[in-house]
């Protein structure tokens, strides 16, 4: 408990509260990237401290929210397959296919597992020789290195029954999508620690000189949020546009080495849709060809299949920046966490979600 408390100590939180009040001349909007972040806004009643001068909005930093509904189809069609155990993360067991979900697929039949770690599927793969374990690995740099290191493992120990559905998804590209959209309104970005923490933040450097935006690496308890935004709002007072690490207890400029090293060994960069969003280029991992008797994809000959998003979803605007989810004519009516129409209301790290669960009165316009 102790790190908590310090990181949520009241007059720390005052003092930061003070210091962005006293810096801040005029209006800026800033971004945080992680769905995680958003909730700790939201949960913690950040957004109403800060200087109406200060807009946050949240961008696509939720896995979950991103991952097309042809990827989710995709890994239903093999769940169904009467030789397949399909394993997930349960945070993707319910968001909604085309017809279904994970969950419903389960209800019908399918033999759906959830896992709480990708080598949790290899070790079943190896109890059930008989069976095809197929594992879906979505994410974004944070889970990759677990997931290629489920791939090692399932090499090193012979096990060729177990493959990976890859919907993995890369930052950095995305906020270069986001700000080179002559629409987006976002002056700064607080980006996620937790993506630094694996992959360092050499990368983010080109585009902050590039767009001319402060890129603050930030956690995710409130004292962590308000310093970011401190620093970010610092530099666009004063002109500056570089990036900064506020997560420097667990963030370095290098990242995780050997985490890198198992992603390289694994994926290879590819193009990636992004749901809501559209297709951004090199802002996604495949399984690269060293390892593709492990790709779910090449294994089971899956063909990618386009599947319309719901058209009056405005979770494509939500994620980059553009408006809020109660700006949506159906949150909190036609769209609850109990009966979802977009990935931002089902996911546990959504924007909409937050929104729900912690704050609607509060966060409503006037």
């Amino acid at each position: 408990m102790k790190h908590l408390s310090e990181y949520r100590d009241e007059a720390l939180t005052r003092q930061l509260l003070e210091q962005i009040h006293a810096v801040v001349t005029r209006p800026w909007t800033l971004m945080e990237v992680c769905g995680g972040q958003t909730h700790s806004l939201v949960k913690n009643g950040i957004l109403k401290m800060l200087p109406e001068q200060i807009t946050m909005v949240h961008g696509p930093g939720c896995p979950v929210c991103v991952t097309p509904i042809h990827i989710i189809d995709e890994a239903i069609a093999l769940s169904q397959k009467p030789q397949v155990i399909l394993c997930s993360f349960g945070d993707m067991l319910r968001v909604p296919g085309t017809k279904i979900s994970l969950l419903e697929a389960k209800a019908g039949g399918a033999d759906v597992r959830m896992v709480y770690s990708p080598l949790e599927a290899v070790k079943l793969a190896k109890e059930n020789p008989d069976k095809e374990v197929v594992f879906f690995a979505v994410g974004f740099e944070t889970t990759a290195p677990a997931n290629a290191l489920s791939v090692i493992q399932a090499a090193k120990q012979g096990v060729s029954n177990y493959s990976i559905l890859a919907s993995h998804v890369l930052v950095p590209p995305a906020m270069e999508a986001i700000l080179a959209d002559p629409e987006t309104k976002v002056n700064a970005f607080l980006a996620a620690g937790h993506v630094c923490t694996i992959m360092g933040f050499n990368e983010y450097d080109p585009i902050a000189e590039k767009y001319k935006v402060p890129i603050v690496v930030t956690g995710f308890e409130p004292i962590d949020l308000l310093q970011g935004i401190y620093m970010a709002v610092k530099q666009l007072e004063s002109g500056e546009a570089k990036v900064e690490n506020q997560y420097i207890r667990y963030v370095q400029r290098e990242g995780n080495l050997r985490a890198k090293e198992a992603i390289d060994e694994v994926f290879a960069v590819s193009d990636r849709e992004w749901r809501g969003i559209g297709t951004i280029p090199h802002s996604g991992w495949e399984v690269n060809d060293d390892y593709a008797r492990y790709d779910a994809r090449k294994k089971f000959s899956l063909i990618a299949v386009a599947s319309e998003d719901i058209t009056t979803c405005i979770a494509g605007e939500i994620m980059k920046g553009k408006k809020k989810p109660f700006d949506c004519p159906h949150f909190g009516k036609g769209c609850t966490p109990e009966k979802p129409m977009g990935s931002p209301m089902v996911s546990s790290e959504g924007a909409c979600a937050a929104y729900y669960h912690f704050s609607q009165a509060e966060l409503l316009p006037a």
